[in-house]
């Protein structure tokens, strides 16, 4: 931790050693705020020219000849009206100076000749600074205070390190990133687009993706019902009084469509799947032995996330949510956990995944629902999470106010943590909706309901495997798992027949029967990343065989069709990873 500290102080010491280099160039800028951030830092400016790439050169040079004098950072505090006075030609840093208690003082910084309106911390002086450990790494924009209504501000991002070996480990964990990026993937593969013209945050699945997409959905099912779900389906749109009764036209109404009218009554786009589930259950009477209820929906749901928040398919604004909702009695709360938290497990590691980590968000100040029910909910996460032997961290009073929750976060091949899976209990609705059920003593009571979203979203999980594998899916999930390549045109009728009979075999395949040279046909599909070319030649047409070429290089020759189609499904429903 105190090494964290060190490096926040450094990097957010660098953001104001920018900013001075920034004024130097344009003495008339505008400075808004300069965090430091997770590996960086960056800076916020209201500029009188757009900034081009090599502008980034210039104000790095002047931000080494500033490190160079050795500045102390000076920290002083203030009156409100003497940081009013002296950031009389800031408006943003006025506006940030409005909010602060006239009566209460104001801290700043300053190095040499720039002040600014902070708290710190910072390093002693510019010659902490490595010169040699820091770069400017991009210019993007960025609404003022983040809302779409307020000025649009350039930011300039950078990362700084306390020496040149962090700093170009660094740089080359951003290269092999910016070669897995699922945007440049889906784009060079041909899997998926975004189109802002006809709606920003929408996602467009093309063939080769979709067939991915179906092959995920696919197995999904199967291990539901395999797992005792049942699948249900609901609608994208619902009145009003559904959102008013879930409490989301109070608490996330900014994050939803606007209401659409009609028959004079007012239908909101889904944001969630849960109302629609309740309505189900509610559609009939209940008996304990009717429970526990598992419902299943890849539901597609709509959030109006703002521009400057949606990424590729990391945040888009129609997702589809791989959505469940156990519906249970309190005394089969525990072993539903248990249940839950193992299938879930079991489903991300069939998708290749195996450092998860988990976290338990307890109860909050403000939350509903009896202390008997948080406790006994609480302690029914905790066992199930250490009976399956998971490393966890827990949150005090980081569950949400109606109940408390597992996240489970997974690394990629980079290391990266993402949260996937979130198993949340839920004290709010069933009593906002009436849910009950009859129990053994024939009283109606109200049952649990536990929300789990496992992959999270189709959309961003997606995006979380095209970069965990860089486009190289394993062979059960590649869109296309064989390509079969003649050497030559006397040996397209051989292709034809290996391709048809792969197919009866239930293998996603392809000849190519184009007029490419064989190198460039075997070329191709390695870019295509596609697991297993078969090279067909004289020899394997007289021998009913193929030579096998792998996308990770190794080769067979000769190898009798029935043996590659025995091992290839072998290794397909293993869903194992080539290498």
């Amino acid at each position: 931790m105190e090494q964290d500290d060190k490096l926040h102080a450094l990097r957010h010491s660098m953001s104001h050693v920018m900013a001075e280099a920034v004024l130097e160039m344009f003495p008339t800028a505008q400075i808004a705020v300069g965090p430091s951030i997770d590996n960086g830092f960056y800076y916020d400016f209201d500029l009188p020219r757009q900034l081009k790439p090599e502008d980034l050169d210039e104000i790095s040079a002047r931000m080494k000849e500033i490190i160079s004098f050795g500045k102390p950072f000076v920290k002083r505090a203030v009156s409100r009206r003497e940081a009013e006075e002296l950031f009389a030609d800031q408006k943003y840093k006025l506006e940030l100076l409005q909010a602060i208690p006239e009566d209460e003082e104001v801290s700043l910084y300053t190095q040499g000749g720039f002040t600014d309106l902070c708290r710190g911390p910072h390093v002693e002086s510019t010659k902490d600074l490595n010169p040699q450990a820091f770069k400017l790494l991009s210019i993007a924009g960025a609404y003022w205070r983040g809302k779409e209504t307020n000025p649009m501000l350039t930011r300039i991002y950078g990362t700084a390190w306390k020496n040149p070996k962090e700093l170009r480990l660094y740089l080359k964990k951003l290269e092999d990133i910016e070669k897995r990026d699922h945007r440049r993937l889906g784009k060079d593969l041909d899997l998926f687009s975004l189109h802002e013209e006809a709606g920003a945050g929408l996602v467009y699945w093309h063939p080769k993706g979709a067939r991915i997409r179906l092959a995920i959905e696919d197995f999904w099912r199967n291990e539901h019902y395999a797992n005792g779900y049942e699948m249900v389906c609901s609608p994208h749109v619902g009145k009003s009084w559904l959102w008013e009764t879930s409490g989301h036209l109070d608490f996330y109404k900014e994050g939803m469509y606007p209401s659409m009218e009609m028959d004079k009554a007012h239908y909101y786009a889904k944001p969630m799947n849960c109302p629609f589930h309740i309505m189900i259950y509610n559609n009939s009477k209940h008996s304990y032995r009717d429970l526990p209820c598992r419902w299943a929906e890849l539901g597609t749901v709509y959030r109006y996330e703002k521009a400057g928040a949606l990424h590729g398919l990391m945040r888009v604004r129609g997702f589809t949510q791989d959505d469940a909702h156990i519906i249970c009695t309190p005394d089969q709360m525990e072993d539903e956990i248990l249940e839950v938290l193992r299938f879930s497990l079991h489903m991300l590691r069939s998708f290749g995944f195996q450092e998860i980590q988990a976290y338990l968000s307890t109860r909050p100040v403000d939350s509903v629902g009896a202390q008997l029910q948080w406790d006994a909910a609480v302690e029914s996460l905790r066992r199930a999470v250490e009976h399956e032997g998971l490393d966890y961290e827990v949150d005090d009073g980081g569950g949400a106010f109606y109940g408390p929750k597992i996240d489970l976060k997974i690394k990629d091949a980079l290391g990266r943590e993402w949260q996937l899976t979130t198993i949340q209990f839920d004290f709010n609705l069933p009593q906002r909706f009436k849910m009950v059920f009859v129990d053994r003593d024939g009283k109606e009571k109200q049952p649990y309901m536990i929300h789990r979203a496992l992959l999270g979203s189709i959309e961003r999980f997606f995006g979380v495997l095209v970069e965990h594998y860089a486009g190289a899916f394993p062979p059960w999930l590649a869109y296309e798992q064989v390509r079969i390549i003649p050497v030559a045109e006397p040996f397209i009728e051989y292709a034809c027949k290996v391709e048809q009979l792969l197919k009866q075999e239930g293998f996603r395949v392809s000849a190519d029967l184009s007029d490419d040279r064989m190198n460039a046909k075997i070329r191709n599909a390695q870019q295509e990343k596609i697991p297993f070319m078969l090279i067909l030649g004289e020899k394997e047409e007289q021998q009913k065989a193929v030579s096998v070429r792998w996308r990770t290089g190794k080769q067979e020759n000769g190898v009798p069709l029935e043996t590659f189609i025995e091992n290839t499904r072998e290794i397909i429903e293993n869903k194992a990873v080539l290498s």
